[in-house]
This record gives C-alpha cells, structure tokens and sequence, in this order.
C-alpha cells in the first residue's frame, strides 16, 4: 500500500488510513495506552493522536551549528578586520544573530537535534511503550576496507558490468553503538558495552582486549522502565546482555558468555526480551552445552534456569493473551521439532504437537485456533489449522506438489547412527537401492549439505529437496547414498557445533570417511567405487576429500565451493578460524588448495561465474593450482547467469546431468 500506515479492527475488518504520503511509514506499534501509534519515516519517529501527527524525533547528518568553532589564525585574523572596518559586516552579523535567536525561540517546542557524525549511520530507533526515550543506533562502515569485484558477464547492455560486493575475512571491520535518547531533553546517554571480563586471566582474546564487533537494542519492558542489549566481542568468543535504565542510562550485566571456540548456536540471536507486565528479561544461551531458556530480574538477581536437557530450545515467542512461553524445540529427538506451550517460570509445559516432522506453529490472536505449517520427510511444508487443546488434530488447508509430484513413492529415509574415530555416534540418512525397487550397483555416494551449520539429517522436509529427490535418482539407478550430519552441523548442541573450530576438514571430513566404513561394512558397498558430491561447504569438503582422503573417494562434484577460506567473509569464517593474519596454521590446514598435490580420482568443479557469496575466482585459482600441478581427470562447468543459489531451472539440469555421468562413468555401471 505505498507504505502508508492503516488501522484495521479484527473484529469488523474495518479499514482507516492514517497516512497518505509520499514517503513510505514504517515500524509502527501502540503506545502502552493505545492512545497513539509511533512509527518511523525515514530517519525520524512520529506519533500520531485523533489524526494529528507529531514530530518525536530531530535527526540529521552532520556537524552541529556552533561545532566547526571561530576561525583561528590567518582565517581569524581577516574574519575579525572585515568586522572592525566595515558596517556592512556588523549589520550582517546582528541580523544573522536575531534570525538565530528567532529560530531557536519558534524551535523551543520542537524536538531537539541529534546530528548524526559524519561517517557514521543510523540504525534502528526503537520508542519505548510510553513514549519518553528511544533506542538509537549508529554504525560505522569499516574504513580502508576492500570490497570484492565480481563480473556480471551476460547483460542488457551487452557490456561486462561489475558487482561491487563483501569483504575478505579478516579485513577491516565497521562497529556500531547505542545509546538512549530522552525525548523530553533531547541529551543522549550513549552506552559503553565492554566490560571488563570476570576471569580474563584464564582466557586470551584473539587480537587483544574484547572489542566490540556488534551490537544491537532487543526491546523495552512493559514499563519502559528498562531496555535490553546484546553485545558480542570482536573475537566472538564473548557475549553479553545487559539492561539499561532508561531515565539514567545505568547498565547492569545480566549475563556474560563465553565460548573458547565461539558464541552461536539456535536462538542465538532474536530470542531476548521481557516477559510482559515485568522488568524480568529472558533469554538463550548455550551454557550447559545446549540451547536453554533462562530469566533474570532486570538488576541482575534471581536468574533461573527455565528449560533443561539434552536438547535445544529453537525459537520462542510470547502469544497475544500473554499468558506464558511458546517454545518450539527438538526435545525428545533431534530429528523433529516440535511446538510447547509453558508458563513463564518452566512449570506446566505441554507439548501441543505429536509424530514424526516439523511443526511451526502461529496461535490465533484470541488463542482459540492455530495455524501449523507442516512436514514430513518426504512431504513438503503444508499448512494446517487446528483448534487449541492439548491433543490437537490437524486439518490440512494446501497441498503444494502436483499430482504427478505425488504419484512417486517417496522415501522417508531411514536414521541410521554410526561410530566415529574419537567414538562419537554420527547421525545419516540412508538411502537404498531396494528401498526404490532397484539392484544395487555396488557403488555409494555421499551427499554433503552445504552452510556447515545446518541440519540435514531429520523427519521432515530438508531445504535441500532438490538433492533429496536427485538422491532418489541415485539409489533407483543402483548407488547406496548416505547424507550425514557431521560435526559442525545444527541440533546437536555446542560440542558438536564447535567440532570444526581450527580445522574445517577435521571432524567434518573424518565423519564422511566414517561413513563410509560403515556403509562398506553394513551395505556390501565396493571400497574402491565411492563418490561424493555437495555445494558450498559440502563442495568444499567434496575436495578437501578427493584431496586428502583420495583411497576413500574416487570421485566428486564439488559445487559452488569454498577453495581457499582466507577469501571467503569475515562474519562466518573469523568465528571458526580467527583471522588469517593471526592464525595461518587454521587457515592452512582448513582451505583445500594447499593439498592439491594430493588428488588423483575424478573431479567436476561447478560454479556460477556471477556467485556473489562464494566467488567465482574460488574456483579459478584452485583451477590454475591443478594446471600447475599437471593434475588430469578434473573439469569445470561454469554458469555464466548464476549467483551462490540458481535460479534457472535449465542450469539446475546441467549440473545434476554432469553430476550423475560423472558418477556413472568412473564408480557406477558405465565404469571404465
């Protein structure tokens, strides 16, 4: 609607539009009364009351009036003789000073200013509920920072035109800061977010004292008595959250935590806040080793753990009736998720779902009904409606696949467990031959999901659907697939989270090798006739396999992969390896071009030429590294219209073509 505001009543579905402007009105919530309806327009908030709208906020770029100072020197000397000689000087400068004071006399009712640095941008304003303070945020771009070049080959214009896009890790970085501003005065209190660190002796920081690498304002409580902030350090080995007061900017440490690898994890952004009516915040963090809920007074006292277990709270809301926790978590088994309703100090938690899946669940606004996206392993996500009750049925409301789609028998693969060297039980998907009707080809390949943190192995529908279905194609022309959750990969708490700190190619390579032991031992698979093929990271471990591993894998299709991570992004690779500069030996023995030397199977490289995520030059340099090497049996395919994820279904086509004869002709039936 052009980005004007509207009020709608639920109850008669009436419609009243509030603004009708050209710019476009944003962020807009209620004041605790109801009485008015904050939102922002461009860099300024407004509140509107019976259809009079009024100006909050004054924010502006730049230098204060009165800031640059008098001249001084030559400059002063000539300004101070032009007033002492000439009339037309002084009577210039006096009526320059009334229409000042005239200014500043019609502005008294006003906002007062926050000029914004230059140099700096503003962030978000978030108004408290009452109306008296707002949250601001600037940020700071990184300064002689060099962004990546990467061309567009195939344009309208029939020219090369290039895509300015990210940084390289460990590059300089931007910052940002928060501060309160008080409405009434105007006068920002900005907030100083790094403490020092309760037991800095027992722990050092990669490249010196925690600096700040970001910040952000995770709400107001009911009274806008307090503000809620999460900082984490420049090395990401710490964290904390904070209340602030918001009448005297006073900050009190909630929680400060530390990961000797780095903080991350499910919730582990998002899901802070208050609970409703009280000054007592929530939040997630991993300190038993999984994602858990806590709260804590806003003074810091009386913190409680409210969940507990071998599994990890995945989100959380608050539902309109206010009347306790909506939690979505993995208890039971990491392989579904599912959806609890409990109150706001852990008791009377009910979990509302049942089965195999995922269920994402949206409570109706008087909590009468729910609305569940669903699915399963071999369904894709569906909505359903369901009446609230603890043992609730559901009513599917779409079917998304077509009729054909669904004609096939679709697998939901089975969950297998197998040991690992150090012992641990590796999660995967196994694939069949027989489990589609086919004879097995005593061949096997090995599927390797890409983000490295990401779940895979589970009961429900995998955000890699399209290797799901082309893995079916693989078991139905007679190779046995497994598709492992390796160490690195998401729902099974931080130490498998930071299995992969220090050495990408580690724990994570080792699991597929693992794999395969098993799959040759249990699955009568042929040791000399294994394949592997995956995107992104999973391209990246398809190399460093065919490199390092090469009498395990004989043959893989490395997809839009990692090369080299010393030229991949900073906020994903620093948290792993710390920065290139400071930590070699991480970078070294994680980045596949350095073990080139090793490889002697078959390899396809495939990449988009326009990937603005992975760069095309990935895979060139490792390319020019094999040329070097005199290495035989590799090839590319290049995608001259593709980014990190394709679009165009014919290039999808290509690609999983190329994969399957790849296979069929070096570890398959077609073998020679």
């Amino acid at each position: 609607m052009g980005g004007d505001l509207y009020v709608v009543d639920r109850r008669s579905m009436t419609v009243e539009r509030i603004t009708e402007t050209r710019n476009a009105e944003r962020s807009p919530r209620f004041s605790a009364d109801g009485s008015r309806i904050f939102f922002r327009e461009g860099d300024n908030l407004f509140s509107v009351t019976d259809g009079t709208v009024r100006q909050l906020t004054d924010i502006r770029s730049g230098r204060a009036p009165g800031e640059e100072g008098e001249a001084e020197g030559q400059k002063g000397f000539l300004e101070r003789q032009q007033e002492e000689l000439f009339e037309y000087i002084r009577n210039r400068k006096a009526r320059s000073e009334e229409m000042q004071t005239e200014r500043e006399r019609r502005e008294a009712e006003r906002p007062e200013p926050l000029y914004v640095p230059q140099g700096e941008r503003l962030g978000t304003l978030e108004i408290e509920p009452h109306g008296h303070y707002v949250a601001v945020s600037l940020s700071s771009p990184a300064q002689g920072a060099t962004r990546t070049i990467v061309p567009a080959w195939i344009t309208e214009s029939g020219y090369t035109e290039d895509l300015t896009v990210r940084t390289k890790v460990g590059d300089q970085q931007g910052s940002s800061r928060i501060g309160i501003l008080a409405l009434a005065t105007g006068e920002v209190t900005w907030l100083d977010l790094t403490p020092e660190v309760e037991g800095e002796e027992e722990h050092t920081h990669r490249g010196g004292d925690p600096e700040l690498s970001m910040a952000y304002f995770a709400g107001w409580s009911d009274s806008g008595e307090f503000g809620l902030l999460k900082a984490i350090s420049f090395d990401y080995e710490d964290s904390w959250i904070y209340s602030v007061s918001s009448a005297t900017g006073e900050l009190s440490l909630l929680e400060a935590i530390h990961d000797s690898a780095w903080i991350a994890g499910p919730c582990s952004f998002g899901c802070e806040g208050w609970i409703p009516g009280t000054n007592r915040a929530y939040y997630v963090t991993e300190a038993t080793g999984y994602a858990h809920l806590y709260t804590i007074e806003a003074d810091g006292s009386d913190r409680r753990a409210v969940t507990r277990g071998d599994w990890e709270v995945l989100q959380i809301s608050i539902p309109e009736d206010e009347s306790g926790f909506h939690l979505h978590t993995n208890e039971g088994s990491p392989f579904n998720q599912h959806f609890y309703r409990m109150d706001f100090d852990g008791s009377d938690k009910v979990r509302v779902t049942s089965g195999n899946g995922s269920f994402q669940v949206t409570p109706s606004p008087d909590g009468e009904r729910l609305a569940v996206i669903y699915s399963r392993a071999n369904r894709p996500p569906e909505l359903y409606v369901a009446e609230s009750r603890r043992d609730i049925e559901l009513e599917q409301v779409t079917v998304s696949p077509t009729a054909e789609w669904l004609t096939f028998p679709w697998l939901e693969p089975e969950i297998i467990r197998f040991p690992a060297q150090d012992g641990a039980q590796v999660p995967a998907r196994i694939y069949r031959p027989s489990d589609v009707g086919a004879e097995p080809n005593g061949a096997a390949v090995v599927f390797v999901h890409g983000a490295g943190y990401l779940h895979n192995v589970h009961n429900y529908w995998s955000t890699y659907y399209r290797e799901y279905m082309f893995n079916h194609f693989l078991a139905a022309n007679g190779y046995t697939v497994l598709d492992i959750d390796y160490r690195g990969s998401a729902g099974y708490g931080r130490d498998w989270r930071t299995g992969i700190y220090r050495w990408m190619g580690g724990k994570d390579l080792s699991d597929q090798v693992d794999g395969v032991h098993w799959i040759i031992e249990h699955e009568g698979v042929d040791p000399a006739r294994v394949g592997l093929y995956g995107g992104s990271y999973g391209g990246f471990i398809t190399l460093m396999a065919l490199f390092t591993e090469p009498d395990v894998f004989t043959a893989g299709a490395a997809l839009r992969s990692v090369t080299d991570w010393a030229h991949y992004n900073h906020g994903y690779t620093a948290r792993i390896l710390n920065l290139p500069q400071e930590d070699e030996e991480a970078y070294r023995q994680s980045s596949p071009i350095y073990f080139a030397e090793g490889f002697r199977g078959h390899l396809l490289m495939a990449h988009g030429m326009v990937d603005t995520n992975v760069h095309f030059s990935d895979v060139v340099r490792l390319a020019q590294r094999l040329i070097e090497l005199g290495k035989e049996n590799w090839e590319m395919a290049v995608y001259p219209v593709e980014s990190h994820g394709f679009v165009e279904p014919t290039s999808w086509t290509d690609e999983y073509r190329r994969i399957f004869e790849l296979f069929e002709r070096t570890i398959g039936n077609g073998m020679h």
